[in-house]
């Protein structure tokens, strides 16, 4: 059975990676409080790299090009759904 998906505080977050900095082993960590070793990785990389757990700042370029571009993606179907609904009537 899959692992429901679960969310966690970045006071949490920071939490285990000052665990990990302060030389707790990673496989310890993960296992204390039931996370995934990828999932304390990533925290560990993005605290290191922007200190920041959001995924917006850890974006690379490319991939903040692809949300905007599908943001504005959706925009457009919008506005034309729009536009193609009000023309039916006429």
């Amino acid at each position: 059975m899959p692992r429901q998906r679960r969310t966690f505080t970045p006071e949490f977050k920071l939490q285990l990676v000052k665990l990990y900095e302060n030389g707790k082993p990673r496989a310890e960590i993960a296992q204390e409080y039931d996370i995934t070793l990828s999932a304390l990785d990533r925290w560990i990389k993005n605290h290191k790299e922007t200190g920041s757990f959001a995924a917006k700042y850890n974006r690379s370029e490319e991939e903040n090009e692809l949300a905007k571009l599908r943001k504005e993606n959706q925009r457009l179907l919008m506005e034309n759904d729009i536009f193609t609904y009000r023309h039916k009537d006429n």
